[in-house]
């Protein structure tokens, strides 16, 4: 009689040890998640940026009578990536630290 009684006490520990691992992997999932994205986030701000430079660089050789309206274009670009970088890199930030 004692056994029955003991039995479901049993599962039901059981089942909260799965669920506390299922919560476990959950948690690192979001973890890495928000760590690659951020990684990615990064490094294709600053690919395009440099691939930005790049191309404002030549074309200032090319035609140096436009270089101010080029590098005029070439911040303004610069400074739209950075704004869509801070933002995704805010939101990663976020899923990192704020998320149960």
């Amino acid at each position: 009689m004692a056994e029955e009684a003991a039995a479901p006490a049993q599962e039901q520990t059981a089942q909260a040890q799965q669920v506390q691992e299922a919560k476990g992997a959950n948690r690192f999932s979001i973890f890495f998640g928000g760590a690659f994205g951020a990684g990615l986030i990064i490094l294709g701000a600053g690919f395009g940026i440099g691939k930005i430079g790049a191309a404002a660089v030549e074309s200032m050789s090319r035609q140096p009578e436009v270089a101010g309206n080029i590098q005029t274009a070439m911040i303004v670009s610069a400074a739209l990536i950075e704004g869509v970088t801070f933002f995704a890199l805010i939101v990663c930030l976020i899923a990192l630290f704020f998320t149960g």
